[in-house]
């Protein structure tokens, strides 16, 4: 009988470090709000889940150690390039870029002309140019959360 041996995703493995790396800064963030913390200090929810996130990333590091690269994957370079091209793919950078560019806009421009703004550019983008319905939909959107937020709950968006 042999054993199946798992395999790793490319880019897994150095994943599963930056996790760990993370897991310390956050605890260590934690820990400076109010040094060793009482039970009901304020510092004592962020310790435990820092302490959470860190036992669960040295369980998934720990869990990874027997899993083998897939064997097609010829190196270090070759296993970044497999990783580039599934994890950054166009529509994945462009939507990247766009919400960045959302977010930077809201504070200079209106929650609801930077929203339409958005998703217009979303929806021509994703629907492959039909630039006409994009708007429409784009307007509906807005139409019903300024409905919805101005009208029935009163909240203001800025």
């Amino acid at each position: 009988m042999s054993k199946k041996i798992e395999r790793v995703q490319a880019g897994e493995k150095v994943f599963d470090w930056l996790l760990l790396l993370l897991s310390i800064g956050v605890l260590v963030e934690a820990y400076r709000i109010d040094g060793i913390p009482g039970l009901n200090s304020p510092g004592s929810f962020p310790v435990g889940l820092a302490l959470i996130m860190l036992a669960s990333s040295l369980v998934i590091l720990f869990s990874h150690r027997r899993k083998r690269r897939d064997p097609q994957i010829r190196g270090a370079l070759h296993e970044f390039q497999v990783f580039w091209s599934e994890h950054f793919q166009p529509h994945i950078v462009v939507f990247t870029l766009v919400s960045v560019a959302y977010l930077t806009a809201i504070v200079w421009v209106s929650f609801y002309l930077s929203t339409f703004l958005f998703l217009s550019v979303m929806f021509i983008y994703y629907r492959n140019g039909r630039i006409l319905s994009s708007l429409l939909l784009s307007g509906l959107a807005i139409a019903v959360i300024y409905v919805l937020f101005t009208l029935v709950f009163r909240v203001y968006l800025p």
